[in-house]
Order: structure tokens, then C-alpha cells, then sequence
């Protein structure tokens, strides 16, 4: 998208609940946002457009997104959704993304060596030796095909295996299921030697929780700021951050969550737990495809008898 020498729009699926058009009119200014005018543009394929996170969203938003892209078959459209039950557009062609093979992992942990901390315990030949003997392990094809499949397919998550080369790097044992656990014990630990407190994971994760259900994006900075310093550590870069400067000329700065994975981490803590509560939300939030990710974060963390989750909607596009 950043070098295409075409038009490209990006529209995250969730910013089309009110259909597709009306999202990319959101976003244009003047001529182009006469509805014949862009419905002509799409048609054509002068505009190239791109649907991300089919998952997140409603079935009647897919099937509003499955309806637009029935409509402008002859446009350039890409739609991209992680493993979901649904019935893609009958004229759409389907690309699955296949993991990665065991020596492209590998060479992506060690590729994240020169941007470790440079405080690591295990460097050089060592961090490296870490890596094939982790492996080794995690791929090892005596175990259950249907768990090597889910270790295949989260060592091929650019992001998961971040984690992984700094869990490794600081002598730790990765475990792949609960990774984001990890990496929220060894931040926390240094927020307290940092801060000198604990680390307010209750209060931050109910923040987290009421953010994700007004739908906003960037975290609340004024009340969390000491979190969202530790948060964007560079050891961990749970958050990102945005600067600019507002009308006054005054510095600005806001922190967004680097990836769904580490906002469900503190998004689940709301649900665990035997308070009414936790329950409460276990039954209320189970349709809602914002907080898909908790549930499946949750069949990892409850113990067996509990972890059953019933099937989430399917799409009826």
C-alpha cells in the first residue's frame, strides 16, 4: 500500500457498519464524495480498497461488506480476516496465509538479536543455541498434530515471536499460549522496581475494558501515564505512541495498544475470577465480536471444566 503508485483506500471492517460507501466517505473531501461519482471510481477500478479484520466485526456488518464486494465485482478489493466461519462473496478468490517453516522462524528470532536490550542475559552464540534448542522443542512432531498446528501458527505471528526472542534473550522458558502473561510479569516486575509500587492491573484493566466498549482507541493517558511510560518500554513495546502538536502549538501525545493480543490480556482480567461480575460479563459480551479475542484468551486460561465456549455467531453474509 505505502509504494503503490495507485489510489488506495484502508478501511478497518468495523468502520463499516454503516456500509462500505458511506466508510470511504468518511474519509474524502469535495467532488469525490458524491456517492455516483466514487460508485463509478470503484466500478472502474480506479480505487484500490482494502477491508481489514472481517473477525471483529458483526455478521450484518460482513454481510453488508459481502454485499458491496458482490456489487463492484469488477473493482480491486482485498478483504482480510483471521479463521472465521462465514461465506465469503460468491466472486471473491480465497488466499490463505500458509506459517512460517521452522528455519524462517528461526531466522527471524535471530534477526531480533540486535534489537534486544543490550542487558540480556543470553547473547551472542548463546541467545542463538537458545533458539535452535527452543524450537527443537516447540516443533517437536511427537505431539498431538492439532497443537503443533497452533504452535506452528503462533510462531508465525511477527509479533508473538517478538516475545518469544525477549523471553529467550532473558533466560526464560517461552510458553506460546501464555505469552502475553509473560511479557506483562517481566514489565510489571520492573514498574515496581521503577515506581516503587505494584503495578495497577485491576484498575488499568477495568479502564481497558470501558475504553474497548466506547470504542476508543488511544488509552487514557492522563490517569495511566506512568503505565503507558512502562507499557512502551523498549524492551516490551506493549504501546505505541502518537505525537503532534495541537492548534495552540502545544505538544500532544497519546498511546495505543501495538496489537489486539496485549489489549485482550488486560481486557480477560475483568472476566476472571468467581465474582458475580466476572460472570455477569462471561455471559454478556459473548456476541459481541469485540471481545472475540477474550473468549479465545479465555479457553487458555480457565481450567478445563470451565474453558468450554460455545460457538460465536455465524455469519449469516
Amino acid at each position: 500500500m505505502k509504494n503503490s503508485q495507485r489510489i488506495v483506500v484502508y478501511l478497518p471492517a468495523q468502520k463499516c457498519h454503516k456500509g462500505v460507501i458511506k466508510a470511504i466517505q468518511d474519509k474524502l473531501h469535495g467532488q469525490a464524495q458524491d456517492a455516483d461519482f466514487l460508485k463509478n471510481l470503484i466500478y472502474s477500478g480506479a480505487i484500490d480498497i482494502c477491508i481489514d479484520g472481517l473477525n471483529e466485526v458483526t455478521a450484518d456488518t460482513r454481510a453488508k461488506i459481502c454485499q458491496f464486494v458482490e456489487s463492484y465485482f469488477r473493482g480491486n478489493i482485498i478483504m482480510t480476516t483471521q479463521p472465521l466461519e462465514w461465506t465469503p462473496p460468491s466472486t471473491a478468490k480465497t488466499y490463505y496465509l500458509q506459517p512460517l517453516e521452522k528455519q524462517q522462524i528461526q531466522e527471524f528470532l535471530i534477526s531480533r538479536q540486535p534489537r534486544l536490550p543490550k542487558d540480556t542475559q543470553v547473547q551472542g552464540a548463546d541467545y542463538e543455541k537458545a533458539c535452535t534448542n527452543y524450537l527443537t522443542e516447540a516443533l517437536n512432531k511427537q505431539q498431538a498434530k492439532e497443537e503443533l498446528n497452533a504452535v506452528r501458527r503462533i510462531l508465525s505471528n511477527p509479533m508473538d515471536l517478538t516475545v518469544v526472542a525477549l523471553m529467550l534473550s532473558q533466560g526464560k522458558q517461552p510458553n506460546l499460549f501464555r505469552l502475553q502473561e509473560q511479557q506483562y510479569n517481566l514489565m510489571a516486575a520492573e514498574y515496581q522496581q521503577e515506581w516503587k509500587q505494584e503495578f495497577p492491573l485491576k484498575r488499568f484493566s477495568t479502564a481497558v475494558y470501558q475504553m474497548r466498549l466506547e470504542d476508543k482507541q488511544a488509552l487514557p493517558g492522563d490517569e495511566f501515564h506512568q503505565v503507558a511510560m512502562s507499557l512502551e518500554d523498549e524492551k516490551y513495546k506493549m504501546v505505541v505512541s502518537r505525537q503532534w502538536q495541537d492548534e495552540k502549538g502545544e505538544a500532544k501525545k497519546e498511546w495505543y495498544f501495538r496489537h489486539d493480543k496485549i489489549m485482550d490480556f488486560f481486557l480477560v482480567q475483568n472476566f476472571l475470577g468467581e465474582t458475580d461480575a466476572a460472570e455477569g460479563l462471561l455471559v454478556d459480551r459473548m456476541g459481541d465480536p469485540r471481545f472475540r479475542g477474550v473468549y479465545f484468551l479465555l479457553a487458555t486460561l480457565l481450567p478445563l471444566d470451565a474453558a468450554y465456549i460455545p460457538p460465536f455467531e455465524v455469519s449469516q453474509s
